[in-house]
């Protein structure tokens, strides 16, 4: 019988999904499953977005360019000069969802055996998408005690090695819901100059910072125009996450150029996704606000409820809508499985993220859990009570 490739057999499985069978085994036996485990927002997709998927009078789907529509660039590139960063279409790479822009960037400047730090807990795929480029990921851990708050610069520095290429933040941050401040991003930027590395910007979740805190982009920061490189997304800034579209930028017209080459293989972007995004990008500012009104009721609720939960501890996120919480068991890869196995409380329970597949650091998140508050209030007390009652009765 053929093998399975190496890659194959050491490429890791999503935290977020691997339990996906049993949540789909308690549905058929009855059980009503809260879905904390994954950011899929229930929040309606923007009207202008819907509109345009009705009103498409095109007579043939075709290729768009490689790099995507010239329109929909010249859309993004216009939402970033409202955040006063100076950015031409020709700076904009449209991608196969926010996942390809980190394929594709890893592709374009990294080589099998680069080193890149990264921050800890991280959303997953970057491992992924590190092994499947030989790239490795040295983490540095960031703590639950610390309410996951960014490393000091010194530990960042005392990880640097001739073989490292890059720093890679996720900002605001999948999975803890930080977010780095002015002084902290400069510190990065500076150990950034100093070494010349790349770094790599997730800031899909842009759009959701709370309690004053501001998300500043890397493309903000002075000096390092040629070695910031920003992951972008449609999915969680207007509720779409099923259209596929995101976008990888950078001022660095090489990389963008290198970038253009993998894209040109894979030929173009989705063509109605980004016939979405585009009509996405012309969203009002009313949308956002009672978006980002929702998701702080949220957050409020979900985290005051879980902290009432005895041995739960759940940090206050400042931004996204996700945040990792430390539970009174052993094992949350195994509590998470019985809770969908064999668990229900009044036909209910109520699915979670093992944290451990957050981390690239063997050991660590086994008493930790990620959950998403993108459900309805109504549901996110539901799903939480599920939770204190699982606790009461479960035996590690």
């Amino acid at each position: 019988m053929p093998k399975i490739s190496e890659r194959g057999n050491i490429m890791p499985e999503s935290p977020i999904r691997k339990l996906v069978p049993y949540a789909e085994a308690a549905k058929k036996r009855g059980v009503k499953v809260y879905h904390l485990n994954i950011g899929q927002p229930d929040i309606p997709t923007p009207p202008k977005a819907l509109e345009a998927i009705k009103n498409i009078d095109t007579k043939v789907i075709e290729y768009s360019h490689s790099a995507g529509n010239e329109s929909y660039r010249k859309k993004i590139a216009t939402y970033y000069n409202r955040l006063g960063v100076a950015l031409t279409f020709n700076e904009v790479l449209v991608t196969t969802g926010g996942s390809e822009a980190i394929q594709i960037a890893f592709n374009a400047t990294l080589n099998p055996g680069d080193e890149v730090i990264m921050p800890e807990p991280f959303y997953t795929n970057y491992n992924s998408f590190a092994l499947t480029n030989g790239v490795i990921i040295k983490p540095i851990t960031s703590k639950i005690e610390n309410d996951f708050a960014l490393p000091a610069i010194e530990e960042f520095e005392k990880l640097i090695t001739p073989k490292t290429k890059g720093i890679i933040i996720v900002n605001p941050n999948n999975p803890t819901g930080s977010i780095y401040s002015a002084d902290e991003l400069d510190k990065i930027r500076q150990l950034v100059i100093k070494y010349d590395l790349y770094l790599y910007a997730d800031e899909v979740y842009r759009e959701f910072a709370y309690d004053g805190n501001k998300s500043i982009s890397v493309l903000e920061l002075e000096g390092i125009e040629e070695n910031a490189i920003v992951f972008d997304s449609t999915s969680k800034r207007y509720s779409a996450c099923g259209i596929r579209v995101g976008a990888l930028i950078s001022k660095n017209k090489e990389v963008i150029s290198t970038a253009l080459k993998y894209a040109q293989a894979r030929l173009s972007p989705p063509g109605l996704g980004q016939i979405v995004g585009e009509a996405a990008e012309d969203t009002d500012v009313q949308y956002f606000k009672e978006v980002y009104d929702e998701y702080i009721e949220r957050r409020n609720l979900v985290i005051s409820e879980l902290n009432k939960i005895e041995g739960v501890y759940a940090p206050m996120p400042k931004g996204a809508f996700y945040t990792i919480i430390q539970l009174p068991v052993k094992d949350t890869d195994r509590f998470c499985q019985w809770l969908l196995e064999e668990f229900d409380y009044e036909k209910q329970t109520v699915m979670l993220a093992p944290a451990s597949g957050f981390y690239s650091t063997p050991g660590l998140g086994k008493n930790e859990a990620r959950i998403a508050y993108v459900l309805k209030k109504e549901d996110l007390k539901k799903a939480v009570k599920c939770l204190e009652e699982a606790l009461k009765v479960y035996k590690d």
